[in-house]
């Protein structure tokens, strides 16, 4: 799917799906108790061409002042005619230590396994401080800057004619001291429809990573909604031969806990 198509697809959900759906007011998150929500989404096409794609994530926080704790899972799975195309896992950690209502400190934990990204994997350590720039009810605006530590192993990947790959060769893993950045935004536009935006960035002295999740989301009922996603990812020194952007469009069903 084209950027365009999903452009076409969030405008459509954003206009029609509120009619189908219900307001309520969301209470602010319990102390004390895990929260979050998990989403899934698969197509499947036959034909002419075959080709299936699933998606996962779950992400979940607790909070107890002034801690918070949050985690993430994520797994994609791609396969055309009959061979692979896409498989990756990733993991995030994070917890913050609010100094402030504004002012917080942070450390987190991040693995990736991705077998078309030219990376058998990149994982780091990283800490820093936070600023709370916009925190209402609507609109929550959140930025983070630190310093952490990265290892990543760089593989060669050895493809035929038809681009499925045949062999993978193994680089030296590689370590470095890493700058940390990151962006999280959340805004409610109506009462079903909701904004959201997560940027990351650690740069080192051999790559620089830059990971942008942005969604829509509209709620179809206090507990379902139907998110569509454009997900970026940019690694700056990729294997020879590779890509430096990756993206990936999505459509999933939501449930939140």
């Amino acid at each position: 799917m084209q950027l365009r198509n999903l452009a076409a697809l969030t405008f459509l959900a954003s206009t029609l799906l509120p009619l189908a759906a219900w307001c309520d007011d969301t209470p602010p998150p319990p102390q004390g108790v895990w929260t979050g929500k998990g989403q899934a989404g698969f197509v499947a096409s036959q034909g002419n061409t075959e080709a299936r794609s699933a998606n996962a994530a779950i992400d979940m926080a607790l909070l107890e002042d002034p801690w918070k704790h949050a985690l993430h899972l994520g797994g994609l799975y791609g396969q055309s005619a009959n061979v692979t195309s896409a498989e990756r896992w990733d993991a995030l950690w994070q917890t913050n230590y609010d100094m402030s209502k504004t002012l917080y400190t942070f450390g987190a934990l991040r693995y990736e396994h991705d077998l078309f990204s030219g990376f058998q994997y990149q994982a780091s350590v990283s800490g820093g401080l936070g600023y709370k720039l916009i925190d209402s009810n609507d609109v929550k605006l959140s930025v983070q800057a630190g310093v952490g530590y990265r290892k990543e192993r760089p593989e060669d990947l050895i493809k035929d004619a038809t681009g499925a790959v045949v062999e993978r060769i193994l680089e030296n893993s590689t370590s470095d001291v890493i700058f940390s950045a990151g962006l999280d935004y959340t805004q409610t536009l109506t009462s079903t429809t909701t904004l959201s935006n997560k940027l990351l960035v650690e740069s080192g002295s051999s790559n620089t990573l830059l990971t942008d999740a942005l969604a829509l989301a509209v709620k179809m009922s206090t507990r379902l909604a139907l998110s569509l996603g454009y997900r970026l990812q940019n690694n700056s020194s990729p294997p020879a031969g590779l890509k430096k952007l990756d993206s990936t469009e999505t459509v999933n069903l939501v449930f939140a806990f």
